[in-house]
């Protein structure tokens, strides 16, 4: 899981002078209705993170784990993210992507094959659940930051 936890980590700070750069208007900014804003993204990254280490962290306690699934439009439009300052939002999402490269690099490896059942759709082992996190991260992250800045920065990183 080391290598999982550094692509996290070079994620992370590929992309925070990005996000960093983005003003409050930019992030508020819906391209349509129906469709979340840079703010609600990474709102939903923050909720994905929330959902994630209860993941990780239950799964590492026994070798099933039952998780439910969550109303992602529910938890976005709940916590009002649109409504939240951009600058501290993007603060929030770097701490607890630092908390979970930490929980990553901590994992034994034993519990890597632990399986997780989320809803009725499984099972799948908490090594797979953190690999596809960095991947939902970065699926996300390139629909919040400009195609270039992306391809140009990240380059390393997303693949």
């Amino acid at each position: 899981m080391i290598e999982i936890a550094k692509e996290l980590n070079a994620t992370i700070q590929k992309a925070l002078p990005l996000l960093n750069e983005i003003n409050e208007t930019m992030a508020a900014q819906k391209p349509s209705a129906e469709k979340w804003s840079k703010k609600e993204i990474l709102g939903h990254l923050i909720d994905s993170a929330a959902n994630n280490q209860q993941k990780f962290v239950r799964s590492m306690a026994q070798s099933h784990t039952d998780f439910v699934g969550y109303a992602q439009n529910h938890w976005v439009e709940a916590q009002a993210y649109q409504a939240y300052d951009w600058k501290e939002l993007v603060q929030n999402w770097k701490a607890y992507n630092a908390h979970i490269e930490h929980i990553m690099k901590n994992t034994l490896a034993e519990n890597l094959t632990n399986t997780i059942f989320i809803g009725d759709v499984g099972p799948f082992e908490l090594g797979c659940i953190m690999s596809d996190y960095v991947e939902h991260l970065k699926h996300h992250l390139a629909q919040i930051l400009p195609n270039e800045d992306w391809q140009s920065k990240f380059s390393d990183v997303y693949h």
